[in-house]
């Protein structure tokens, strides 16, 4: 029989189970909706999940109230006078080594207690199921009864409290239309194209503090407001006001498509009209108010009188049964389900605590922040936009709820309250007239051979650039307005190289984070501080900076100088090999020192500008070339000798006059270049000589009359450059320059050449134009390696015929008059054709 019962049991359970699948409770827990997900913070979430935990055990305890026998009753062996001398102690108390008799001799004697040996087993099967159906309901708790449906109704009630404000008549309506603005405004694509570019995150929002011996990120608000005499603002984001009448350009309905423009139109509207209607009242937020407070209430209510009754949960009961029907009066029922429902209810009452914690945290966000108020502060500094209205009441409230799921959505949203910027109107006009095959007629090879976009005096940045994913370099000249390169910047995986010319420009983060990664080059021409880019600092990947523009070394951003600029700290840039600076300072800016140990070379173009102190250059220890020009030096400057690495020196356009501290050069080992040249040196000295691993010496533009003839000590010489000069003769003493493939002593005073010149069999380029030379030696014919040679300008009446018999020179490579080569005869002629 038992056997068969438990059967019939497991049916029931199956069944139970099948008719209440676990997935229909999240049916019942979550709201229909999901949009109104933006509405619910985080401790509304959780408590829906805690309702749902609640609601599993409610659902558990039914299922095993239904499922199991609830109670089993034996019949009490030991009577009294009274019923009440008669309880189930022994039952609860007893111990298997115990027998019943010792236990009632030794433990539980009483006056006139016998043991009872009547029908202790006559009992039949009815008699049981009728005492365990009578004591269930006589003789157990209600509460242990009715535990399980306890917890469901609450875990119901706690469910319909937290989502009653949503189907509330006089505040579903509000919600229901915010929602669906909300995720229009997030979704529309006028925000995407037309404004999110303009109102979205700055690309200078990684702010830094410049200050000498900083290397702290910070924000200071008095610099961020301008209202600092010394520090001007670090974020410089254009502000975009727009003018509350003004409507919508009827040009741009062409450029934009039509469908998303009317959309875009009538989202306007809606938000104007659901904010003239939700403003008025704060029915919401007394709503959510109302149902926190009726929560809190409740769990304070729950938890009070269930905590008292959960000891009533008892597994063994006493029962007293009419006994006429069995013959016993006092029956010993245990409660099966007694010890799990005894644990399910103080579990259930964690989570009731623990949900109402929840709900006591949200009350108090409720009333110790001013819900009724939402100010987009924080929205105007990112974006820009500054004619963003504050909200109240109602419209607040929603604006704070959704703030708590993701403040995105009340940036986006913003932006339909303000009007649309002429500026961005112009920008959809300027992706329109700029498509991609138009820009890819101005893609062409600059200087150092990378793919460029020349961009010159145009409206603003197409956004269909960032379709030309090949673009290695991205020249902007003059482009009006403050041009921002949004996070499409991405797109272009191949760019090493950004030139920008007297174009203010502002990064979003994305396009920020991708070229401090990929950015190698950058070219700043500039006209002012306003116009110097402080994101520049952080590109950690760059390698070369050229700037060029009014940079002064006494002049700070707080003077109020607005012709002089100085460099901030470039600890940052730890790749950088190369800076170039373009402008007129007095000293080598202190920020150079901050990439003393990886800067390889340094060009200062000084405009005629006095370059003072250079004491500076003693920390480079690690710069290999070096380019001072236009900096009215008339020395040498001594800080450049202690640069033992140095490979080239560069002092074009200066003021020299003599160079007699190039003995000093010889401290720089590896100096291989050294160019002199656009100066007013009159002789150079016989230290030349100690220069042994010079390769190039450039002299030209200069007033030397004479050569010494220890500069023919330098015998790894290949590039001398001699041109415009007073040179009246060359000393024999070339003859010795064996390495040389490149000799100038164009523009001088020659009349002669030395026989000894044609020894030097490796020149590949002889220029000799311009000078008083008469007579040409037959000796060229031994220079095998001569691919050019210029004569032109001087006092030549023919040219030898020897000359065609180096190889590799032809007609075209022979910089001479025409009637000079009409002198030679045909078939030297046809033996030095390119054909």
């Amino acid at each position: 029989m038992s056997f068969a019962t438990g059967c019939v049991d497991c049916r029931r359970l199956d069944a139970v189970v099948k008719m209440i699948p676990v997935n229909e409770f999240r049916n019942i827990a979550s709201e229909q909706n999901p949009r109104y997900r933006v509405l619910k913070p985080w401790w509304d979430v959780f408590s829906e999940y805690l309702c749902i935990a609640m609601l599993m055990i409610g659902v558990f305890g039914c299922t095993v109230q239904l499922t199991q026998e609830k109670i089993s009753c034996l019949p009490n062996r030991i009577v009294g006078p009274t019923k009440a001398d008669v309880n189930c102690n022994h039952v609860r108390e007893y111990h298997a080594n115990d027998s019943l008799w010792e236990f009632s001799i030794t433990k539980e004697l009483k006056p006139n207690v016998l043991e009872v040996f009547g029908r202790k087993n006559g009992l039949d099967i009815h008699q049981y199921v009728f005492v365990n159906h009578y004591c269930y309901e006589r003789a157990v708790h209600w509460y242990a009864k009715f535990f399980p449906y306890l917890v469901v109704i609450h875990s119901m009630i706690f469910m319909v409290a937290s989502s009653f404000w949503f189907k509330f008549p006089g505040t579903s309506s509000k919600i229901e239309l915010f929602v669906n603005i909300l995720g229009k405004c997030f979704d529309s694509p006028w925000t995407t194209r037309a404004i999110s570019e303009v109102s979205e995150e700055r690309g200078e929002e990684k702010l830094v503090n410049w200050r000498k011996g900083s290397s702290m990120y910070k924000i200071n608000p008095d610099r961020f407001m301008g209202t600092d005499g010394e520090n001007v603002t670090l974020l410089r984001s254009a502000s975009v006001v727009s003018n509350p009448e003004m409507k919508l350009p009827e040009p741009a309905a062409s450029v934009l498509d039509k469908k998303e423009g009317e959309q875009a139109k009538a989202l306007f509207e809606k938000v104007k009209k659901f904010r003239t209607h939700v403003e008025e009242a704060d029915l919401l937020y007394k709503m959510y108010v109302i149902q926190t407070s009726l929560k809190v209430f409740k769990f304070l209510l729950i938890t009070a009188y269930t905590a008292s009754l959960v000891p009533n949960i008892e597994i063994v009961v006493k029962c007293s049964v009419p006994p006429d029907l069995t013959g016993f009066d006092i029956f010993c029922c245990n409660h099966n389900k007694a010890n799990l429902f005894s644990k399910l209810a103080y579990c259930y009452i964690c989570f009731v605590g623990v949900y109402g914690l929840l709900c006591i945290y949200s009350l108090y966000w409720l009333l110790h922040r001013s819900l009724k108020e939402y100010t987009f502060e924080h929205v105007r500094l990112e974006t820009g936009i500054n004619d963003i209205p504050d909200m109240k009441n109602d419209f607040a409230f929603l604006l704070h709820l959704s703030d708590r799921y993701d403040p995105l959505y009340a940036k986006r949203f913003a932006v339909f309250l303000s009007e649309v910027s002429e500026s961005r109107l112009r920008q959809v006009n300027l992706n329109h007239d700029w498509t991609v095959k138009k820009l890819r007629t101005r893609l062409s090879r600059n200087a150092s051979q990378r793919l460029e976009l020349h961009l010159f005096m145009l409206p603003g940045l197409p956004d269909t650039v960032f379709d030309i994913p090949e673009i290695e370099s991205l020249k902007m000249e003059q482009l009006s307005g403050h041009v921002t390169i949004p996070a499409a910047l991405t797109q272009l995986t191949e760019l090493q190289e950004l030139v920008l010319v007297h174009c203010p420009t502002k990064l979003q983060l994305a396009a920020l984070a991708h070229l401090q990664q990929t950015l190698k080059v950058l070219r700043l021409t500039f006209e002012g501080a306003e116009q110097v880019p402080l994101w520049l600092y952080t590109l950690k990947a760059l390698e070369e900076l050229h700037l060029s523009g009014p940079l002064g070394a006494e002049a700070s951003r707080g003077s109020g100088s607005s012709s002089s600029v100085s460099l901030d700290s470039l600890r940052e840039l730890k790749d950088l090999r190369v800076l170039t600076l373009r402008g007129r300072l007095t000293k080598l800016p202190p920020s150079v020192v901050d990439v003393a140990s990886q800067l390889q070379r340094l060009c200062v173009h000084n405009e005629g500008v006095k370059l003072q102190v250079l004491s500076n250059l003693k920390k480079l220890s690690g710069l290999t070339s070096l380019e001072l020009m236009g900096c009215q030096m008339e020395r040498i400057p001594s800080a450049v000798f202690s640069l033992s690495a140095l490979q080239e020196l560069d002092l074009r356009e200066n003021k020299l006059t003599t160079v007699e501290e190039i003995l000093s050069l010889q401290h720089c080992r590896r100096l291989t270049t050294l160019r002199l040249w656009h100066n007013a040196i009159a002789y150079i000295p016989e230290h030349v000589g100690k220069l042994h691993a010079l390769e190039t010496f450039d002299a030209s533009w200069n007033k030397i009359r004479r050569l010494p003839a220890r500069l023919y000590y330098c015998t790894k010489l290949r590039h001398l450059d001699l041109s415009h000069n007073q040179l009246s003769a060359l000393p024999t003493e070339i003859g010795s320059l064996q390495s040389l493939q490149y000799l100038s002593v164009a523009f001088n005073s020659l009349e002669s050449l030395p026989e000894e010149m044609f020894s030097c069999k490796r020149l590949k380029i002889l220029a000799l134009g311009n000078n008083s030379i008469s007579y040409l030696s037959s000796r060229v014919a031994n220079l095998a390696q001569l691919v050019r040679l210029e004569l032109k300008g001087n006092r030549l009446e023919s040219l030898p015929l020897e000359i065609g018999d180096c190889p590799l020179l032809k007609l075209s490579g022979i910089v001479v008059e025409q009637s000079l080569l009409e002198l030679l005869p045909s078939e030297v002629r046809d033996r030095m054709d390119d054909g």
